[in-house]
């Protein structure tokens, strides 16, 4: 018979605790979208302020980490499609909670628009962001270059608010853990106060979440916020195995306005995290009443409803957010070819290596699909190139990820040389003469900011808002117009 193997030695008990799971409660936080980003992926953004003020006081009762109701899309709504002043709404949904903190989504130097702004612009903004009622401001770069967040990070820190540096999260051979630690880091230095992982394709997978969270915890010590659209089916498993790895709060929506290209619902995460030591402590009944109330909401809205398939596996090949999807279906049904819809799809990866690999959030997500559709609508690549794309390829955005394809760059710019410096270095200051634009149509502060960052949709408010005051209105807009800077408006 052979010999018994001999018995290992005891582990001492030390290290035995040591490598045992900790069993230790770690509460995880959770920021609810239902008021932003819930009703921008769904409802294109257009609840309006009168529906989210009746059900302000149950929601403040959640104890929610925070509420995100402003940023995005959401200021450009306002002012285009909703005949709200956005500042307004602000300062309303801050009388509203007074338990819970509030915020915002910022696009750095894109502040919520879709260009970069002087930085007098960005530090205006900021500052009247917080003073108007900001707690968290959630700043972004669609490219991660870090430049164009540190103005936004500086002021931010200033004021007094809580920064959270994000990462936008996306795959490529130029992207991955590394990378993103690196960034964080960065982050972690310009003085942030927690780190998000935006995932706006929702193509963050489990065993990948484990990875990076596990990577970010080590290297900055600050907390982990994770957001990621359920567009693919997966982000509710991502959530989880984020949350075992170490992230501290997570993003959500209410059920009403969750999945599709939405995040996981609010009351499915707390019901999976309930009795265990990530037990978010809310209560499952006020959630439930607060859902009910956003059923009625979401029937009010059906003509900009979203909804059907609840997943889409297109975004794990072609890393396209539903929104693209969306306009790409609207821009090739008004050329009538509606058909080419799969060549888009399968442009878009080869655009976006081309551009060297920016991550596909706005506005990049904007350039990289415009010029896909060309390419396929003109049967020719490059044969018609869009203005952004002519920018982007400049410099003019940021520094690309990855190397933008020297052919590719030559064919869009011939043989000048990319910027290499932060960009708004090139952009002269802007508020003094937004002010002296709008100056007879102006009520307050903010009514320049709200110019300068869109200006003919501000002054198109800012005459019917006059007009609705007046009673008069003709006569006094066509004075207002007068004293406005000569040629300004349009024949």
């Amino acid at each position: 018979m052979p010999a018994k193997k001999a018995a290992s030695p005891a582990k001492p008990a030390a290290t035995a605790a040591k490598r045992a799971p900790s069993t230790a409660k770690r509460p995880v936080g959770i920021t609810d979208t239902t008021l932003r980003d819930g009703h921008q992926s769904l409802l294109a953004t257009r609840m309006k302020t009168e529906d989210m003020l009746p059900i302000a006081e149950q929601m403040d009762r959640v104890g929610f980490h925070s509420l995100e109701v402003w940023g995005g899309a959401t200021f450009d709504t306002c002012l285009r499609f909703l005949n709200e002043d956005p500042w307004e709404r602000l300062r309303s949904l801050r009388k509203a909670f007074q338990r819970t903190k509030l915020q915002m989504l910022l696009r750095g130097q894109n502040l919520v628009g879709y260009k970069h702004y002087p930085d007098d612009v960005v530090e205006a903004f900021v500052k009247k962001a917080v003073g108007n009622g900001i707690d968290i401001l959630r700043i972004f770069d669609a490219l991660n270059d870090v430049r164009n967040m540190e103005k936004a990070i500086a002021v931010g820190r200033k004021a007094k608010a809580h920064i959270q540096g994000t990462i936008s999260y996306t795959i490529s051979p130029v992207h991955g853990v590394e990378a993103n630690v690196t960034m964080a880091k960065r982050l972690a230095d310009l003085g942030a106060d927690s780190i998000c992982v935006k995932d706006m394709a929702g193509i963050l997978t489990p065993s990948a979440a484990v990875d990076l969270v596990t990577e970010l915890k080590k290297a900055v010590g600050l907390p982990i916020q994770v957001h990621a659209h359920y567009t693919s089916g997966m982000a509710a498993m991502t959530y989880l195995k984020a949350i075992e790895a170490g992230a501290d709060v997570i993003d959500t929506a209410m059920s009403p306005l969750a999945l599709g290209t939405s995040q996981p619902a609010t009351e499915t995460m707390v019901a999976t995290l309930s009795g265990t030591r990530y037990d978010t402590g809310l209560d499952l009944g006020l959630l439930s009443e607060i859902a009910e109330y956003f059923k009625a909401v979401r029937g009010r809205y059906s003509q900009f409803d979203v909804a059907g398939s609840t997943v889409d596996t297109n975004v794990l090949m072609y890393q396209i957010p539903g929104g693209m999807i969306s306009n790409f279906v609207s821009q090739l049904k008004q050329q009538n070819a509606l058909d080419k819809l799969p060549q888009v799809l399968q442009e878009v990866p080869r655009v976006r290596k081309d551009l060297g690999y920016p991550p596909l959030v706005t506005p990049t997500s904007q350039i990289v699909g415009t010029q896909a559709v060309l390419n396929v609508l003109m049967g020719e690549r490059y044969k018609m190139v869009a203005s952004e794309v002519k920018a982007y390829v400049r410099g003019l955005y940021g520094r690309p990820p990855g190397k933008v394809d020297p052919a590719i760059s030559k064919l869009i710019i011939g043989d000048e040389k990319p910027i290499t410096h932060r960009p708004a270095d090139d952009i002269p200051p802007g508020l003094a003469e937004a002010k002296k634009e709008i100056a007879p149509l102006m009520e307050k502060e903010e009514d320049v900011l709200s110019y300068a960052l869109f200006p003919p949709n501000a002054r198109k408010f800012f005459e019917e808002r006059m007009a609705a005051k007046t009673g008069t209105d003709q006569r006094l807009v066509e004075e207002a117009r007068k004293e406005s800077k000569a040629g300004y408006y349009p024949a």
